[in-house]
């Protein structure tokens, strides 16, 4: 019986992990569009459960651009990596950042940013 409660603990431990956080959003605007530089802060654990993107979204939740991030970053906390070349309809004042992590898929609460060409 030992045994087994251990091995369902184990088993169910990934069920605990917790969402990438979405520490800074820096932007400008240029002749190509948005750039965006995200900084989020995780805690990866290697290739099992890390950050693995953050993407622009409008208001109402229309994709704007999206930000695949390919490996763990175990040794670099907070991190920032960067898009550029989004299309942000003029009318827009704010989007939202929305972070995505490979255990629990993307985040319930977004990061909502003022827009300043």
């Amino acid at each position: 019986m030992f045994r087994f409660i251990i091995a369902l603990c184990a088993v169910a431990t990934p069920g605990f992990a917790d969402d990438a956080v979405v520490e800074s959003v820096n932007t400008r605007a240029d002749g190509t569009g948005w750039s965006f530089s995200v900084t989020l802060r995780h805690d990866d654990t290697g290739w099992d459960d890390y950050a693995d993107g953050w993407r622009i979204e409008d208001a109402d939740g229309n994709i704007l651009g999206t930000r695949v991030l390919h490996h763990p970053h175990v040794n670099e906390q907070p991190f920032t990596r960067s898009l550029s070349g989004v299309d942000v309809p003029e009318e827009l004042k704010q989007v939202y950042i929305r972070a995505r992590t490979s255990t629990t898929d993307w985040s319930t609460s977004r990061v909502v940013f003022d827009l300043v060409p």
